[in-house]
């Protein structure tokens, strides 16, 4: 082994060793922003390593590519709201699907050009990067759609979906396997391919945009798996490591976002989640409730009159990009000796983390971000909940009622303090398609209008009691 080879080893390792570190420390919010640097700085040296056995292409063209990609990332990250983050991370799943599943083709290309046939292992991560990254591609692009509104959120379904899906896998399979059989005839990992993007395509439409938390998560691991057999195909230590934690960290997150909407992984896989009802939930309409409504001036005095508020953001909050004014709202309250605490449900928003990113963009303190599991038990000794732009996550009929579409779902216990205020521009139902029982609670208020607009106003009543 030469002099570089082994640099270039020692420097892949150090780029694993932080992913590794860095991956663990994205587990937590106070380190997650370092542990996102660390991972950063890994690929970075991964990239220079890699640079360093420039075989296929001059560095020319590949400081020409760089400069080009940079350029529209930069100006793509420049318009990007933070409300749009999951359509981006969507996007992001979607590349890095694409870009295993072309490294794969274009290595059997290769090879095939030059006469070099893979051996049966090379030929099946070949098979299995191209399988993998096209269902991440097509199914990205989906979930970005629905994330977007480009496509209609709600599950698409037809008679005799799933024997189809299983039929188009069982071929691409058989396929993938005579591919491997016989390397010289590319007909058959083309055929590979365009099922494939189909399969994408058709396990994603069936999820309902209410369930994208977990279609992020598991897209996400795919993209990994993919990365991962990428690694072998071009024998690079470091992405097949890179690969696998993502992998399995996706599948992880996976399970989490499952647990907290009490589905069923298998569900996911198989493309059968999320298909809920738009009409109701066995609760009755939402005309059947009936709520009080709480003014500006009248919720600014109950505010002040507390020792104690939980805020729960939802995805509301997100729209009505209401995470600034949230932070005034906190500031001011802190300054009344108020203890203000934010809960945050594992799938509120549109992806993982959804919530936590709004709030720390918004320059709020980690410490007052806190998980379901950790503050569920003090909701019946605080003062005042205010539910902002949040619905299912607070609804008690997943505790009770057997014929909603959430029963069983873990919820935050907001329906226990002493006062529920809720910000919602309307009584329409949320993702699941139900009503919120909570609303038509003897403790619960509804401040209807823009999240935004109103809590301005509560801001400016609280400032004039100061």
């Amino acid at each position: 082994m030469s002099t570089q080879e082994i640099i270039i080893k020692l420097i892949y390792l150090v780029a694993s060793v932080l992913f590794i570190v860095g991956i663990k420390m994205l587990g937590k919010t106070q380190t997650a922003r370092r542990g996102n640097a660390y991972s950063a700085v890994g690929m970075m040296l991964a990239i220079v390593a890699t640079l360093l056995q420039a075989e296929v292409l001059s560095y020319t063209e590949i400081a020409v590519t760089l400069l080009a990609s940079t350029a529209v990332s930069l100006w793509i990250a420049r318009r990007v709201q933070m409300t749009q983050m999951p359509e981006m991370v969507a996007l992001f799943n979607g590349f890095g699907g694409a870009a295993s599943m072309l490294v794969a083709l274009s290595d059997y290309w290769y090879r095939n050009s030059q006469g070099d046939t893979p051996d049966i292992t090379i030929g099946t991560a070949i098979v299995l990067s191209i399988l993998v990254g096209a269902v991440t591609l097509t199914g990205s692009l989906v979930a970005y759609g629905k994330l977007s509104g480009n496509i209609n959120g709600n599950a698409i379904v037809f008679k005799g979906q799933h024997p189809l899906n299983a039929l188009l896998f069982a071929i691409t399979i058989v396929t993938g396997i005579l591919a491997v059989m016989y390397p010289d005839n590319l007909w058959y990992l083309g055929i590979v391919s365009v099922i494939s993007l189909l399969l994408g395509i058709l396990t994603v439409i069936p999820i309902g945009g209410a369930d994208m938390p977990v279609v992020i998560s598991l897209l996400n691991s795919y993209s990994g798996i993919a990365a991962c057999f990428t690694g072998f195909i071009l024998q690079n230590e470091v992405l097949i490591i890179a690969g696998a934690l993502v992998g399995s960290s996706g599948i992880i997150l996976t399970q989490i976002m499952c647990k907290g909407m009490n589905r069923s992984l298998i569900n996911v896989l198989l493309g059968g989640f999320g298909q809920t009802s738009s009409g109701g939930g066995g609760t009755g309409k939402a005309s059947d409730i009936v709520v009080k409504e709480v003014g500006v001036e009248e919720a600014a005095m109950i505010f002040d009159s507390a020792s104690s508020v939980i805020i729960v953001p939802g995805y509301g909050m997100a729209v009505a990009q209401a995470q600034h004014i949230v932070r005034e709202l906190t500031d001011l309250l802190l300054r009344k000796n108020i203890d203000v605490r934010f809960a945050i449900h594992p799938v509120a928003g549109r992806m993982p983390g959804h919530m936590n990113v709004l709030l720390a963009e918004s320059n709020i303190d980690y410490d007052k971000l806190v998980e379901m599991e950790k503050i569920n038990d003090d909701f019946a000794n605080t003062d005042v909940v205010f539910v902002v732009g949040a619905n299912d996550v607070v609804n008690p009929a997943a505790r009770h009622d057997t014929s909603s579409p959430i029963y069983g779902m873990p919820i935050l216990n907001a329906d226990k303090a002493r006062t529920v205020i809720v910000s919602k521009r309307s009584m329409n139902a949320g993702y699941a398609g139900i009503e919120n029982e909570l609303f038509g609670y003897p403790n619960c208020l509804m401040l209807f209008g823009d999240a935004k607009v109103s809590i301005t106003k509560l801001v400016n009543e609280l400032k004039e009691m100061e």
